[in-house]
């Protein structure tokens, strides 16, 4: 008599429908900055994450030379402990901030928006002094290490925005609760 061969844990099934599903329910900001938009890469819209050390995209190519050094400090460090950290969106163009505003406005209402999309004259992507990183676990990563390299998410209700809001080694500041505060 032979057993037979072993089975998929339902547990992995389970969790490869998840992250299929997650992959697409959640757009990219590509995705929101559509064709019909005019936004496009040289508006710092991504068609897919980008890696801090990938030159040629004018979301990583014109953020603040301070910020891309920081998070690529960050990333090469997260690396080692088997993170990798993306850049979902970087620097932005006034007209891709005010799209996404926009955008926001439409599908929520102004106040709901204004909790996570700033306007393209208080944005600090369009400044080149945010990113927003991902996945998931290396947020997770800049939230126990950033402060070493300066980096600091802002905004409670955004785990993948950080900023430099601090020196290098010193405490990040308390957070704002979202967007429309400060």
């Amino acid at each position: 008599m032979s057993c037979p061969p072993p089975r998929r844990s339902l547990g992995l099934k389970a969790g490869v429908g998840i992250a299929a599903t997650l992959l697409i329910a959640v757009p990219t900001y590509a995705e929101i900055a559509s064709a019909d938009s005019g936004v496009t890469s040289a508006d710092g819209a991504l068609d897919k994450p980008v890696s801090p050390f990938a030159d040629g995209h004018p979301a990583v190519d014109n953020l603040r030379p301070e910020l891309r050094t920081a998070i690529r400090q960050a990333a090469a460090d997260a690396r080692r402990d088997g993170v990798e950290v993306l850049i979902n969106s970087g620097w932005r163009s006034r007209r891709h901030q005010q799209h996404l505003l926009d955008e926001a406005v439409a599908t929520d209402g102004l106040e709901k928006a204004r909790r996570r999309v700033n306007t393209p004259d208080r944005s600090t992507h369009v400044t080149g002094d945010a990113i927003d990183a991902g996945p998931p676990e290396a947020d997770r990563w800049l939230q126990r290490n950033g402060a070493a390299y300066g980096l600091c998410q802002v905004y409670a209700n955004e785990i993948w925005h950080f900023e430099l809001t601090t020196e290098p080694g010193r405490p990040c500041p308390p957070q704002l609760p979202d967007a429309s505060a400060g």
